[in-house]
C-alpha cells in the first residue's frame, strides 16, 4: 500500500501544481455571493470531460510526497545529489504525466522515463561520484517503477553501475533496503513515516505523519537514523487521497479548495462518492464532515478512486469523489 490514507480507505495504495487544479484562492471564502448554489441546498452533480482537484487546504490527508531511500552506507554525496535532481523535476504535474506515459499511452516505465529524461535534460550538471553497484529497487506498480527508473538514469550518469529490480511491496523491500541488497528505492513521505514509526515504536505508536510534508519529513528523519536509511530530497509530486469535482462545477461555482466547496456546495443535493468504507473513515466522510463543516445529502459506494468514481464524476452522478493525486486520468 502505497499511502497511509489509502491504507486506512483499504485501498492497495503536491496537488498545488497538478494541471488540472484550479488556483488557489481565499480559503472558506463565501463573499462571492452570485457563485453559491441558488437553493441553499448545495450543488447537484454536473458531469463534464475534465476533472479538478480540491485543494486540502486544512490539512485533512496524511502528506505522502515522493523522496527517495537510500542505505546510509550507499548514500555518499554523488548519489544524494543525482536523486536530487529527479526530486527537483518531477513535480506534481510531471508524476501525472509520467503515469499517463505508462497507464494510457502503454509504454514501459524504463521507456517512458528515458523520454522524460532527454526532455528534460535531467542529466545536465551531474557531477562524478566514486563509482560502484547501485540497485534500485522498485515497488510493484508502474509508477513507482518508473521513478526507479528515472534514479536509474540519473546515478548512471553519476558513474555508478546502477540497474532496477522490482521488489514487492514495502514489507518486502524496506528489509532489503537496510541490510543492503538494494541500495536506494523511491518511497512515498507520510507511508514510509508510519511503516517505520510502527517498526521502531511498536504497532500502538502516535501517528508522526500528518498533513505538512516538511513536518512529516522531519520525523521521517529520527526514525530513519534508528534503521540505518537516509532519506534524500523531497519532491513536490505526491501520490496521496484527493477529492475532485468536474472541472464544470468548479467554474460555475469558484471552487479552488475544500474550504471553497464547503461553503458553496453544502447540502442535500451534495451526493459524496467514494469507496463502501469512506463513510466510516477519518479520511473521508467523517473528515470532510469535521475538518471542512461539509455537509452532504447522499452518499454512493463506488471504488477507491477508480474508474467507478472516475465516471461518476463526469457523468454527473456524484458532485465530488474520492481519487488520488498522481492518477494518469487527471493529465
Amino acid at each position: 500500500m502505497r499511502t497511509v490514507m489509502r491504507a486506512a480507505l483499504g485501498a492497495a495504495v503536491a496537488l498545488a501544481a497538478v494541471g488540472l487544479v484550479a488556483g488557489c484562492g481565499k480559503s472558506g471564502s463565501s463573499s462571492l455571493k452570485t457563485t453559491v448554489d441558488a437553493s441553499g441546498n448545495g450543488c447537484k452533480p454536473i458531469a463534464g470531460k475534465r476533472l479538478t482537484i480540491l485543494k486540502d487546504d486544512r490539512k485533512l490527508q496524511t502528506a505522502d510526497n515522493v523522496l527517495p531511500a537510500v542505505n546510509t552506507k550507499a548514500a555518499d554525496a554523488a548519489v544524494l545529489s543525482a536523486l536530487a535532481k529527479v526530486s527537483a523535476t518531477v513535480g506534481a504535474r510531471e508524476l501525472v504525466l509520467l503515469n499517463k506515459a505508462t497507464d494510457v499511452d502503454r509504454k514501459s516505465s524504463a521507456d517512458a522515463a528515458a523520454d522524460f529524461a532527454a526532455s528534460t535534460r535531467i542529466v545536465d550538471g551531474i557531477g562524478k561520484g566514486p563509482g560502484g553497484r547501485i540497485v534500485v529497487g522498485a515497488a510493484n506498480f508502474s509508477e513507482n517503477q518508473t521513478l526507479a527508473e528515472l534514479y536509474r538514469i540519473v546515478l548512471a550518469a553519476a558513474g555508478y553501475d546502477a540497474s532496477v529490480q522490482v521488489v514487492g511491496d514495502r514489507a518486502a523491500y524496506e528489509p532489503m533496503l537496510e541490510k543492503g541488497d538494494i541500495q536506494v528505492v523511491p518511497e512515498y513521505v507520510g507511508s514510509i513515516t508510519e511503516f517505520l514509526n510502527k517498526k521502531v515504536n511498536g504497532d500502538s505508536a502516535a501517528t508522526m505523519a500528518s498533513g505538512d510534508a516538511e513536518q512529516t519529513e522531519s520525523a521521517l528523519t529520527g526514525l530513519a537514523a534508528k534503521v540505518g536509511i537516509t532519506f534524500g530530497a523531497l519532491s513536490a509530486a505526491a501520490n496521496q487521497n484527493a477529492f475532485a469535482v468536474t472541472s464544470t462545477l468548479a467554474d460555475k461555482y469558484k471552487l479552488h479548495t475544500l474550504s471553497d466547496f464547503a461553503a458553496r456546495c453544502g447540502g442535500s443535493r451534495t451526493v459524496l462518492g467514494g469507496p463502501t468504507i469512506c463513510p466510516h473513515s477519518a479520511f473521508c466522510q467523517p473528515g470532510l464532515e469535521k475538518t471542512y463543516k461539509m455537509r452532504f445529502g447522499k452518499f454512493v459506494a463506488l471504488d477507491s478512486g477508480g474508474p467507478l468514481t472516475k465516471k461518476a464524476l463526469t457523468a454527473g452522478t456524484v458532485t465530488i469523489g474520492l481519487v488520488f493525486s498522481s492518477d494518469s486520468a487527471l493529465s
